[in-house]
């Protein structure tokens, strides 16, 4: 069975999006734990969670995953934005424990002229404060495309991290092919060869989620602009071997394409046409 869903928006509540998920053949989703561009998250309602609970356990939803604001830098120059940056995170896996056994996931951040090597220091220093022992989470890092100074554009520097995590049972990856396409790696014509390269590098057991994202751009681009699922550089043919690859098939699959709703739906539908 294949474990797809995409992005939706958590302002009517739990249930409310589950429910959402189920009206657009979706069995998981992705939210942003809090509004994409920083700030203050919403209050949870136990009864709220329960009652996604209750829907996911009755409709055979796979783990859904929470997307971190886009504002979230751990590794800024800036020494307020990595302040920000670890407070958010600190709060956001304290209420992910209402929804225990999903998926966290954020991008490493940019390392603005600092130097990658740095970077990471300062990443793996903040998931070692805001990680903690008895957590039910498990936190993952974006592959990313490797545009100006984005840290993660290369499997090295995420095994980077992970190496370094004190709680390193509950750290994985989530796999963008976009960005991972933008960053040079060909999941067109080699995906078997990639898959290896991360297996050797990271570990093909750390990789926990894969965002499903056509590119509008060449291979190696370092761009990061997603596009309709078969529309753009990486194409239909490539996603059916993606979402039917044996050491993929089994994951949930979350679609960030320019969608409404709808498209949202008839892509859903597509990619379940195209399961093995």
């Amino acid at each position: 069975m294949l474990n797809i869903g995409c992005h939706l928006s958590i302002s009517n509540g739990f249930e409310a999006i589950g429910k959402q998920a189920l009206e657009i053949g979706a069995n998981t989703f992705q939210f942003f734990t809090r509004n994409p561009r920083g700030g203050s998250a919403r209050k949870i309602e136990q009864s709220d969670v329960n009652a996604l609970k209750h829907l996911m356990s009755e409709n055979g939803f796979s783990q859904i995953l929470a997307h971190a604001p886009y504002t979230m830098n751990l590794c800024s120059a800036k020494v307020e934005t990595r302040e920000f940056a670890l407070n958010t995170l600190k709060d956001d896996l304290l209420r992910m424990e209402y929804l225990p056994g999903n998926l966290y996931n954020f991008h490493p951040g940019s390392h603005t002229e600092q130097g990658v090597e740095k970077g990471i220091e300062q990443i793996v220093s903040a998931l070692n404060e805001a990680m903690f022992p008895d957590m039910n989470t498990t936190v993952l890092l974006e592959t990313m495309a490797g545009k100006g100074s984005e840290v993660g554009s290369k499997f090295e520097e995420l095994s980077g991290i992970i190496d370094k995590v004190e709680y390193n049972d509950k750290i994985g990856v989530c796999l963008d092919t976009c960005h991972v396409f933008d960053a040079g790696y060909d999941i067109v014509n080699h995906l078997d060869e990639e898959l290896d390269e991360f297996d050797k590098i990271i570990g093909i057991d750390r990789l926990k989620a894969v965002h499903l994202n056509d590119s509008m751009n060449y291979l190696g681009c370092h761009k990061d602009r997603h596009q309709k699922i078969g529309e753009g550089a990486i194409g239909l043919e490539a996603f059916k071997r993606i979402i039917n690859h044996p050491k993929l098939s089994n994951l949930p699959f979350f679609l960030e394409t320019p969608n409404d709703i709808d498209g949202y739906a008839y892509e859903i539908k597509l990619l379940k046409s195209i399961v093995d």
